[in-house]
């Protein structure tokens, strides 16, 4: 059974002078999920975000947290990490990531013991007593996160938490992130990164120009625009003139290799072009090709477009 939603956006409306921001946008959150909110910039992701942790509010509709209407005694339950990076540069790293601890009702005790286990998981121990202005920014970037997930938070808002990473890095966030889900957690993920969102998210929302346009688990939006076609690679020379099967690609390569892409008709199943090919052509691959979620941001914003 699919999980309860630990958040839930319903019928969000949002404007700022003559832009509007969100048009009706609702959401259910699944606990204990990875949740991408993907859109390109501008689309209202941002404003979203910030109705959810209480920076602004909505101008209508309403946000539930566990089943309740969101309220001030929520904002402890969660943790975000803005785009905009917020560290004060001139306080030492230790001392920062206690103040922020203590802002989110930490006892000294407690907040100093997790301190020391996040800078031991994320080699920064040595950094401790430095002032964050003389971390890299890689090393910032940890320390923002620490602080986004000392008060363990049940909902954990992440915005673009990869930008500026080298891979070593990003892949121990990713594992990170991974195991805070394992734990409990639900983080929404917010990013312009698609490979990410592949390896990661279990479901996912698009927006765009205010309007929410996609949503549902990742393989099911994967499914949803599949295509019937595949890629076919082998020797021998391929000869294909069926009604139910159509090349939309083929090239000849060295040594009688070809390589084909063929798209099915007429209610046909991989089965059928498997054995038209097998007596013709020796088969070394064939694998049907399912859009990346990447493709499938990049057509529908482009389906959603003005014209």
């Amino acid at each position: 059974m699919p999980s309860a939603p630990i958040l839930e956006a319903l019928d969000v409306h949002k404007s700022y002078a003559n832009h509007v921001a969100l048009n009706g946008v609702s959401l259910s959150i699944p606990e204990q999920s990875i949740f991408g909110l993907l859109g390109p910039n501008g689309a209202g992701k941002t404003s979203l975000i910030r109705i959810i942790t209480q920076i602004t509010a909505a101008d209508a509709g309403e946000i539930r947290f566990r089943g309740q209407r969101l309220a001030p005694e929520h904002i402890a339950k969660i943790g975000y990490l803005p785009e905009e990076r917020g560290l004060y540069k001139k306080m030492k790293v230790g001392e920062q990531l206690l103040y922020l601890a203590r802002l989110r009702s930490l006892s000294r005790a407690d907040a100093v013991e997790r301190i020391k286990q996040w800078l031991s998981r994320f080699d920064l121990k040595e950094w401790a007593n430095k002032n964050v202005e003389d971390l890299s920014k890689g090393m910032q970037q940890k320390v923002q996160f620490i602080a986004t997930v000392l008060h363990q938070p049940e909902l954990i808002i992440l915005d673009e938490p990869f930008s500026g990473f080298d891979p070593i890095n990003a892949n121990l966030l990713k594992d990170e992130i991974l195991e805070l889900r394992r734990q409990g957690a639900t983080i929404i993920f917010s990013t312009h990164r698609m490979e990410s969102v592949e390896e990661l998210c279990d479901s996912i929302a698009l927006i765009n120009r205010a309007h929410k346009v996609l949503d549902g688990p990742v393989r099911d939006i994967r499914n949803q625009f599949r295509t019937d076609t595949y890629e076919v690679e082998g020797r021998g020379r391929i000869l294909v003139v069926h009604p139910d099967f159509e090349v939309v690609e083929h090239q000849e390569r060295e040594n009688g290799h070809f390589y084909n892409r063929i798209k099915l008709h007429s209610g046909a199943v991989p089965n059928d072009l498997l054995r038209f090919l097998i007596g013709q052509v020796e088969v070394q691959a064939f694998r049907e090709l399912i859009p990346s979620i990447n493709d499938i941001f990049i057509r529908r914003v482009g389906e959603t477009m003005p014209e």
